[in-house]
């Protein structure tokens, strides 16, 4: 059962939302960070001997002096160490953790697992939902349930109940931060999820000294926001300083700031506050367009599901990992994580989460990944609780080396120079194309860790960390794709 109010009390605060890239470095300080250093220049190749002596001068700038590094490199099928630094040692790893949560649901659950939405007639006009927790469903899946009921010739329902059994707990991780609350990467998941749980506003400039205009893109969500527009039309060609809120209540979206009379209406993705009426206005939005009459709605857990009449599937998961690595999707990642209790019994008062982290270490141990090498509370990485070593991330990838799902699992990790979030990285080095990896990026923290290919050597898993850091992400990236790019060198000597 989903409790919104656990996200409501959390949603407090000032924290600008869904602002462009030029908005954030208009509104932010000026920088006084170091400007990024320059990708090392490595010879074309190296000796496995001359590996610690390459990583070490990268490890040893003197912009990393109080930084914490862990780093290993392994050969992927022997488990020989080539580099060790801090390996054994918890770092928060950002989403990195990913790796975990989609190593365990491919050996549970097997490429082919889908999610099913279903909607059960119970009688005198009444139905019922039922959500199990399926990231993927979009508007369009919406409308294929009503042209499915249009078909059976059920054009009128009186009631319509959403089944909030499936996921049981808060509808965000508790730990995670308020200001990843209010964002879109931090979009509370449950039971039902449609549009990965976000809406979209435009702010729409007028003339100058009036407020901004607010359009929905979705217009069913105007009903449920309180709108305190605080906001500002400037002068042609002032610079974009926007920023938008909500208060205790949840339901009250203040926006201020200024954007200039000649700029672009300005487009917020927001994460919604309760998903299972989210969903339920989406579905009568659907059925109406198919035809199909939708009369009251509750949400209840429990009841007749004999009778199907309507269903929708998810992608196999096969997909559904490659898009939670590849793109680093948070809300995919703690919907995998809860898919892993699908097949358990819960304790009671456990959390469906809690559950899937039970699984979660079992299937790993099996895999042979140490427990004590990783401490996790959510499947996405977005907790700074979360902590886990490289070593146990390397063996991870190693365990999945010798899993007959090894090729799905590679193909859902970002290529370097080519998909994902490594499409803008490692470009015209030696790296590219044959470093499959996972990223991770939280404040402080920066991670990757996966698979090198190398040409002249034999094939490595590796996972580099950096934690504890005042550095801005762009320097810590380019540090460790310096190291990287050091593992495509190397040559059997």
């Amino acid at each position: 059962m989903i409790r919104p109010l656990s996200l409501l009390l959390l949603l407090v605060g000032s924290q600008f939302l869904g602002l462009s890239k030029n908005a954030l470095a208009q509104t932010a300080p000026p920088s006084t960070t170091p400007t990024p250093v320059a990708p090392l220049n490595t010879p074309k190749s190296i000796c496995p001997a001359q590996l610690a002596t390459n990583i070490d001068s990268v490890v040893n700038r003197t912009v990393f002096s109080r930084v914490r590094w862990g780093i290993l490199v392994q050969n992927l099928a022997s488990g020989q160490t080539l580099y060790s630094r801090d390996a054994q040692k918890y770092f928060t790893p950002a989403s990195n953790t990913k790796l975990l949560t989609t190593a365990a649901v491919l050996q549970q659950l097997g490429a082919n697992f889908r999610f099913r939405t279903s909607i059960y007639q119970q009688g005198n006009g009444v139905f019922r939902v039922v959500g199990r927790g399926d990231p993927s469903i979009k508007d369009a899946q919406l409308r294929e349930l009503g042209r499915q009921l249009k078909a059976k010739g059920i054009i009128n329902i009186k009631k319509l109940i959403a089944d909030d059994s499936y996921v049981f707990g808060d509808v965000v991780i508790p730990s995670w931060q308020w200001e990843d609350l209010q964002s879109n990467y931090g979009a509370p998941f449950g039971s039902f999820i449609v549009n990965e749980n976000v809406f979209n506003i435009r702010l729409v400039p007028q003339s100058v000294g009036k407020p901004l205009q607010i359009s929905w893109v979705e217009p069913n969500e105007a009903g449920i926001w309180k709108i305190l527009n605080l906001s500002t039309t400037a002068a042609n060609n002032q610079a974009t300083d926007l920023g938008v809120s909500r208060d205790l209540s949840g339901n009250i979206l203040k926006v201020q700031g200024k954007l200039a009379a000649n700029a672009n209406p300005f487009r917020l993705t927001l994460p919604v506050v309760d998903p299972n009426y989210f969903f339920l206005r989406r579905l009568r939005t659907a059925l109406a367009a198919e035809g199909v009459s939708l009369g009251t709605t509750a949400v209840e857990t429990g009841g007749t599901t004999q009778q199907e009449v309507a269903a929708i599937q998810s992608p196999p998961l096969s997909q559904l990992v490659a898009e939670t690595n590849i793109n680093s999707n948070n809300l995919y990642a703690e919907s995998l994580l809860n898919a892993l209790a699908v097949k358990q019994t819960r304790k009671p008062q456990q959390t469906t989460s809690g559950l899937g982290l039970e699984v979660l270490k079992t299937t790993l141990t099996q895999m042979g990944v140490n427990q004590a090498g990783y401490f996790i509370v959510d499947g996405s990485g977005l907790s700074r609780k979360n902590l886990i070593s490289p070593e146990a991330l390397v063996q991870t990838l190693r365990g999945m080396a010798k899993s007959p799902n090894i090729g799905v699992y590679r193909a859902s990790l970002p290529i370097a120079g080519k998909t994902g979030t490594l499409k803008f990285r490692f470009r015209g080095t030696t790296a590219e194309g044959i470093v499959l990896a996972k990223t991770g990026t939280v404040g402080g923290v920066v991670s990757l860790s996966g698979y090198v290919n190398a040409a002249n050597y034999e094939q490595l898993a590796f996972s580099i960390i950096v934690n504890q850091t005042e550095q801005p992400a762009t320097v810590l990236r380019q540090a460790i794709d310096d190291m990287v790019v050091i593992l495509t060198q190397l040559k059997r000597c």
